[in-house]
């Protein structure tokens, strides 16, 4: 099977002999229904699959939809004239970068359709070109815009490029208003939905199909997808990893699923790292190898954020639907990002609970906030998490304990914002990688926090308190009876009392019992 790994172009899917999940019934429903539309999702997700699937249809190449769903919807195939802005591909560092590729697209167009140009402005130049090609083809024209946001997130941290940006292209997308009695259909595509940057101030006519229920799977393949399409896949990879075909669809599910883009949505893998796992025949991280947005690195940074609220009950619907770029908060940006996704939805309060998609994406999200909260902790320094498994696993309470010492007192401090939060969010960041190979459970409360790590043949209960001391934490274990459920258990246990300290941001006293 040929899967169309990073093969963006639908007909070079279907004319290559790729495998192609049919969401033409989809689209025959989008533009028969409506005419401007905005789509929200994730990298790497297939929007500009979408986009290429949008404009075959609108150029009339009936040939390419045989046998598809929208084969037997459609009865008179029309072309039209396309305008097809692409944004993707590129990093924009300055106002250059982004005025060299709108006049490369404004360039073509204006030959495509024999028309010089007269004005130096692209918004001016735009609504020439709407203008030429409606006159020469006697047709509406079709726009087609992807990943419309890329400058704007490549430029966070910088406001006055980043404002030079948006003033830009809000003038460029609301020709599309302007011009609207001469367009037959207009489709965005992106990663966020900038809403509070007023993009879309100029184009308010723009139908938000991100979150809504019909179109949950338009990009992305559903479990009813890979159960129709990729079951001998799935049977060949089980085969190959020595499991049993339901074995092997259990943890392509863990790995790749996950993802809800509604309330009634069902779970979503991710198509890259899904097709890229059935043609490897290998479970590992893909679709994270690109790195995470700079807002969200940026918030993360400043922090003012407890990590382990990443993950929240009772987050506004209102908040997911829009990105404002000054705010600290990095929720919206990291559930439209795909970092984060919906668990469920309390329909009364109109309020959403946030989860990991997957494995892959926690994973993958916890080694990068690794090189923020821990930067020493690479493979090569004593530091690094492996290390303090083996701790762990080995009953080498003193000596995990002095890495945890030396560790805090060769971190840097780039981070701002509260100790108390550095101290909770670093140790959050390690509990998760180490829970990768031991079992690790962490709670905090009233300013202190313990940390259960349980391996083969030991058992760590771990109370850390921040300007007390290892007595008042040790003391706390034993009035709190954190150690009292393995009584019974065979396993050697270390009750731990650790004192970090505000003033000098590292462990000041430890004990063990």
């Amino acid at each position: 099977m040929l899967y169309p790994i990073g093969v963006q172009n639908f007909e070079s899917i279907r004319q290559g002999g790729y495998v192609y999940v049919d969401k033409t019934a989809l689209v025959h429903r989008l533009v028969t229904t409506g005419k401007y539309y905005f789509l929200s999702r994730p990298r790497r997700f297939g929007k500009s699959l979408l986009v290429s699937t949008l404009e075959a249809y609108f150029q009339g190449k009936k040939e390419l939809f045989t046998g598809l769903a929208l084969e037997k919807w459609e009865k008179v195939w029309n072309s039209y004239p396309i305008l097809h802005l692409d944004l993707s591909g590129k990093e924009y560092n300055t106002m250059d970068d982004l005025d060299v590729r709108l006049d490369r697209h404004l360039s073509q167009w204006e030959n495509s359709f024999g028309f010089e140009k007269r004005y130096p402005m692209a918004d001016a130049r735009f609504s020439d070109i709407i203008d030429a090609a409606y006159e020469k083809t006697g047709k509406p024209v079709v726009i087609l815009i992807d990943e419309y946001d890329n400058p704007l997130l490549d430029t966070a941290g910088n406001e006055p490029l980043r404002e030079a940006f948006r003033s830009r292209l809000q003038g460029f997308y609301s020709v599309m208003k302007s011009q609207d009695g001469k367009l037959r259909f207009g489709f965005l595509t992106g990663v966020t939905k900038l809403g509070k940057l007023s993009i879309f101030s100029g184009l308010n006519n723009l139908k938000d199909i991100s979150m809504d229920h019909r179109y949950t799977d338009i990009c992305g393949i559903s479990e009813t997808d890979l159960h129709a399409y990729f079951d001998d896949s799935v049977q060949e990879m089980a085969s190959t990893n020595g499991m049993s075909k339901e074995e092997c669809y259990a943890q392509l599910k863990d790995y790749y699923d996950g993802y809800h883009f509604s309330a009634k949505c069902p779970d979503i893998y991710n198509p890259f790292s899904l097709l890229s796992a059935l043609d490897q025949q290998e479970f590992k991280d893909y679709w994270y190898e690109t790195g995470t947005p700079t807002f969200v690195v940026k918030s993360l940074r400043q922090g003012k954020f407890n990590l382990e609220d990443l993950t929240l009950e009772g987050v506004p619907a209102s908040a997911l639907g829009g990105v404002n770029a000054d705010d600290s908060d990095p929720i919206p940006v990291l559930y439209q990002s795909g970092y984060l996704t919906i668990r469920s939805y309390d329909e009364r309060r109109q309020r959403y609970s946030l989860k990991y998609p997957n494995q892959e994406v926690e994973r993958g999200f916890m080694e990068c906030l690794a090189k923020t909260y821990i930067p020493t902790a690479s493979y090569y320094s004593p530091f690094d998490v492996q290390k303090f498994v083996d701790d762990f696993e080995n009953g080498d309470a003193e000596g995990l304990m002095r890495r945890f010492e030396a560790f805090f007192a060769d971190a840097n401090y780039e981070i701002v914002g509260g100790v108390e939060l550095y101290f909770q969010n670093t140790m959050y960041v390690m509990c998760k990688l180490m829970g990768q190979f031991v079992q690790v459970e962490r709670h905090t409360s009233n300013g202190r926090m313990d940390i259960l790590v349980q391996t083969e043949k030991y058992i760590y209960v771990m109370e850390l308190k921040m300007d007390a001391s290892a007595d008042e934490a040790l003391q706390q274990i034993e009035d709190k009876d954190y150690a009292k459920p393995f009584a019974a258990d065979p396993r050697k246990l270390f009750r731990i009392g650790v004192n970090f300290s505000s003033t000098t941001r590292r462990i000041e006293e430890w004990k063990i019992q």
